[in-house]
């Protein structure tokens, strides 16, 4: 099963809520920007929804057709004003064409890591450069890989299912366990986790289990301004998180450039 197939996407919204500040943080930058946006990963349209609703068009653009159909169902019941702003495409990040060009793109919730290998990577950024107006921004976060996170998940033994949390099912109101696996390369720079849903009655029997995959390859700080530099873009700012602070290992990487 791809991992773009989300079987979970129903309850996505439930459990994946962001980082903090980080939806405050892409609305003020769309503001900034006087024109529309292109929002590359969309997904369910968390970030996508209120920046439309602060008044700027917005096309969203994800490879995943289960949660742009949550998207859809979203936006359907906004108001038609902010319907008409917002634009949702299906697409690969490193192969969509739009024939029209954005003073800003952004891409939320550390979607960038989804490309595998540096030539990835590459074509994604010099795609997006190419939808850019002259002199327009990319703005994105990703994680920056902790090393001490890292080897604490490399010292337990392979297959260790680690509880993260409970939620409600949407539709359901019923309780949904969620777990997952991590397994971390570090030499490749990937993560490859499983991600698991079950789905319980009032006396914690199992009534259903979920599970899916996600593979991310991680970037650290200077390989990813080299990959921007060589992609076309200048480094306006590096942020350690939507606050505007300042980098800190370990933390966020949130990526101000301009395409040159």
């Amino acid at each position: 099963m791809s991992e773009y197939d989300r079987t979970d996407a129903g309850i996505y919204d439930s459990y994946s809520t962001g980082l903090e500040g980080d939806e405050a943080f892409y609305v003020e930058e769309a503001a900034r920007a006087d024109g529309p946006v292109l929002e590359i990963g969309c997904g369910t349209g968390r970030i996508t929804i209120p920046i439309a609703e602060s008044g700027t068009s917005i096309v969203g653009l994800d490879r995943a057709p289960a949660m742009l159909d949550v998207a859809r169902r979203k936006i359907d019941a906004l108001p038609d004003d902010t319907q008409r702003r917002i634009q949702i495409v299906e697409g690969d990040m490193r192969t969509f064409s739009l024939e029209r060009r954005f003073p800003l793109a952004i891409i939320p919730y550390r979607a960038f890591l989804h490309m595998m290998t540096p030539d990835d990577q590459r074509r994604a950024l010099t795609r997006i450069r190419e939808h850019l107006t002259e002199q327009g921004r990319l703005v994105f976060n990703i994680f920056d890989p902790s090393i001490e996170i890292i080897a604490a998940y490399m010292s337990r033994p392979s297959g260790t299912i680690n509880y993260m949390e409970s939620i409600v099912h949407p539709e359901t109101g019923r309780r949904v366990m969620v777990s997952d696996t991590r397994r971390y390369d570090p030499l490749e720079q990937t993560l490859e986790e499983h991600r698991f849903f079950e789905e319980v009655d009032d006396e914690g029997r199992v009534l259903s289990k979920t599970a899916t995959p996600l593979h991310l390859r991680y970037v650290h700080r200077f390989e990813m301004q080299y990959l921007l530099e060589v992609c076309g873009y200048e480094v306006e700012a590096l942020y350690g998180d939507f606050r505007r602070g300042p980098f800190r290992h370990g933390h966020e990487q949130v990526w101000v450039a301009r395409r040159v």
